[in-house]
């Protein structure tokens, strides 16, 4: 009888609500929460690397490092090499993220996605709108907080294609 109320207390959680009466609680594994955990991942990487103007640039980007590998530290070198935040400063340029839609397949045990990432750069008089194609892989790794929450990570983070769309869009 031991064993089978530990079983049962082990698959079940409680919480007591304002009036003290006992509230069961649903548990669910991460494998059924893994849709909504990888799109709110991806969401919050995207915000975080693209939507950066010259005062929080910094933040934003320390924050975006630690939802990927070496790829997305690579990528962010890469442009800070090409002086992408030296002309966010130089020119208090604004880029701010309209959209951000992902599709995520998994192919033998593996998690790829696909980013579409609508932004707008403000040059003051001028905004210009692109659209990034961004893919990648996901893995599952233990959580952060607040680092990390969803305990995922980012690989082999490729920006696919960058396109200015039309001022009609």
């Amino acid at each position: 009888m031991t064993f089978t109320t530990n079983k049962r207390a082990l698959n079940s959680a409680f919480a007591i609500n304002t009036d003290g009466s006992i509230i069961p609680l649903k548990l669910v594994t991460q494998k059924e929460n893994f849709q909504v955990e990888a799109l709110s991942h991806l969401d919050l990487f995207h915000k975080y690397f693209y939507n950066i103007d010259a005062s929080n640039y910094e933040r934003n980007l320390k924050k975006a490092l630690w939802l990927g590998n070496s790829s997305v530290d690579n990528l962010y070198r890469q442009k800070k090499a090409d002086g992408v935040y030296n002309r966010l400063l130089q020119y208090s340029l604004v880029q701010k993220v309209l959209s951000i839609d992902s599709q995520i397949e998994e192919q033998n045990g593996n998690f790829i996605f696909r980013t579409v990432t609508v932004f707008e750069i403000n040059r003051g008089s001028i905004i210009d709108t692109y659209e990034l194609v961004s893919t990648g892989n996901l893995i599952i790794v233990d959580r952060n907080f607040p680092n990390n929450p969803h305990g995922l990570l980012i690989t082999n983070y490729f920006e696919n294609t960058l396109k200015k769309l039309n001022d009609e869009n």
